[in-house]
Parts: C-alpha cells; sequence; structure tokens
C-alpha cells in the first residue's frame, strides 16, 4: 500500500432547521451541481476531520463513509483520494484509490489525535489537485471550525470558479462550525447538511446519492434512486425540476 503524503499549507448564516427540511434543501442544492462530462472517470476528494473530538464516533462514521463507494462499484467511474488532518499540522492525502475495499482500509488505519481544524489545507489541496486533473467535486465530513471563515470562504469560491462542488457533511451542533460550513458549501456551489447518530442511515443514503452522481452523473443517480427509494428519490425529483 502506498504511503499518504503530507498536504502542505497555504500561505450568510442560515437559521436552525428540521431534519426533514435540511435533508431536502441539501438534495435540492445537490441537484443544481452541472453534471460531469460523460465518457471520463469520476474524482472524488473525500476529507475527514480526524481531530479527537470525533473519537467517539469515528468508527461509525468510516463504516458508513466506505459504504458510500460500495454503491459506486458497478460503475467503475470513480477514484477517490482520503484526505485527513489531525494532531500538531498533520495533514495527508493518500494515493487515488478506485474501490471501496482500498478507502475503508485507509480509513480504519488513522486514529484521532488531538489538535486544531485544518480545513484550509484541505481546500488549497483539492483547488491544486484539479489544477492538474479535474475533481469532480469534495465530501468534506467534520464537526467544528476554528480557521478564520474568510479565508476559507476564498478558497471555496476558487473551487467554485474551477467547478469543484464541496459537499459538507456537519457532525454535531457548533454553531461557529455551522456557519463557516455553509458558507463553504454556498461559494462553491456545493451542499450542507447537518447529521447525528440518529440520522445514520439518512447519512449512508446522502453520501452514496453524492457518489454515484460523481462516478456517472444525472443517468447513474437516476437508476439508483429508482432501485433505493428514500431521500435518494428525493434527490432525483429534485433534479428533474432543476433542468
Amino acid at each position: 500500500m502506498a504511503e499518504s503524503r503530507d498536504v502542505k499549507s497555504r500561505g450568510n448564516t442560515a437559521p436552525a432547521q428540521g431534519k426533514g427540511s435540511e435533508v431536502e434543501r441539501f438534495l435540492r442544492q445537490v441537484a443544481a451541481v452541472p453534471p460531469r462530462a460523460s465518457g471520463t472517470r469520476g474524482r472524488l476528494v473525500f476529507a475527514m476531520d480526524a481531530t479527537a473530538s470525533r473519537e467517539p464516533t469515528w468508527d461509525r462514521a468510516c463504516q458508513l463513509q466506505g459504504e458510500m463507494f460500495s454503491a459506486t462499484d458497478a460503475l467503475g467511474g470513480l477514484e477517490v483520494q482520503l484526505v485527513f488532518y489531525r494532531g500538531f499540522g498533520e495533514c495527508k492525502a493518500s494515493p487515488w484509490v478506485t474501490d471501496s475495499a482500498s478507502l475503508v482500509r485507509r480509513m480504519t488505519a488513522v486514529r484521532c489525535l488531538g489538535g486544531h481544524t485544518q480545513i484550509g489545507r484541505v481546500l488549497a489541496h483539492a483547488i491544486k489537485e484539479t489544477r492538474k486533473k479535474r475533481v469532480n467535486a469534495v465530501v468534506f465530513v467534520g464537526d467544528a471550525m476554528e480557521e478564520p471563515v474568510d479565508d476559507l470562504a476564498q478558497a471555496a469560491g476558487e473551487l467554485g470558479i474551477l467547478g469543484v462542488p464541496v459537499f459538507v457533511f456537519h457532525e454535531g451542533n457548533d454553531p461557529v462550525a455551522a456557519q463557516g460550513f455553509r458558507q463553504i458549501a454556498k461559494l462553491s456551489k456545493g451542499a450542507y447538511c447537518a447529521f447525528d447518530s440518529a440520522s445514520a442511515d439518512q447519512l449512508r443514503e446522502l453520501l452514496s446519492a453524492v457518489a454515484v452522481y460523481a462516478a456517472g452523473g444525472r443517468a447513474a443517480l437516476e437508476n439508483y434512486s429508482s432501485k433505493h427509494g428514500g431521500v435518494v428519490k428525493l434527490l432525483t425529483g429534485s433534479m428533474n425540476k432543476a433542468r
């Protein structure tokens, strides 16, 4: 297994919503993201906060996030890169992988360590990667934000210009993080969704929908939703209205 590499450093607030409306808004935002070009392999950066505050839910989250990519195995068109930060300035990126088993092995090998958030480094890395070869989307999972929101907004806006939406999954209820995460999603033309342990099944479906969409575009997502229904069916309905 190739070693992860270090990621180098780079020198409107919405009111609280009920869980149902939060999911519906997330689905509408995903539906508005332009589809990738057909005939190309989808590429997705999967970024995780691995600081100590996430340790209680890390193993469960790894399982859910690994299952996200199982839904795309049959498509044969998704490359995934795991990025995580933790500890004292540690931020690493894995090689690009093409199967869910490799991703799960890498996720479960990571243990949480205390430290500050490094979301800016994650966004800067996504910009750098897409300048080398197009990245179709970024998924970020975290529970806190300890960096200047204006700096993160600048990087998110650059990703938006490059056509790389950030799909933010917010664990917990930190209002400062919620405000910053919403800004990142909005400026990158992505989507924000809060989740907790009570919404694990829903999170699995949403993550799978985003992965299928990145791998195969709207046609693949519509086929997937016809078999799974639930919140994924809502996504397809929203997408059809957005056309």
